[in-house]
């Protein structure tokens, strides 16, 4: 399994969710299968948006794409963090 985890500030979360929302047809076409966005819990507007990918490398061509770029900027991300990760373990107790 593979998974991108990125932690950001945005401007205005409303806004953000909006355009986050609208992007779901590329996002799945990239090759993310299924999402989780988390915020920090005493900053509304630092997000974090935790996602199962297809393939690291679909994942870093996504994120890192010019198209990408231009999307971030009009959301008001600010500085995002990327962490390409791949699953050890997983459980439930």
């Amino acid at each position: 399994m593979n998974y991108v985890l990125i932690s950001h500030e945005v401007e205005d979360y409303t806004i953000w969710k909006q355009i986050f929302d609208n992007a779901s047809g590329i996002r799945k076409k990239a090759g993310e299968i299924s999402y989780q966005v988390l915020k920090y819990e005493d900053l509304p507007n630092k997000i974090v948006h935790f996602s199962l990918w297809s393939s690291i490398a679909a994942a870093k061509q996504f994120f890192e794409s010019p198209k990408l770029i231009q999307i971030r900027l009009e959301a008001g991300v600010k500085a995002p963090e990327f962490i390409y990760l791949d699953q050890l373990e997983t459980g439930v107790l």
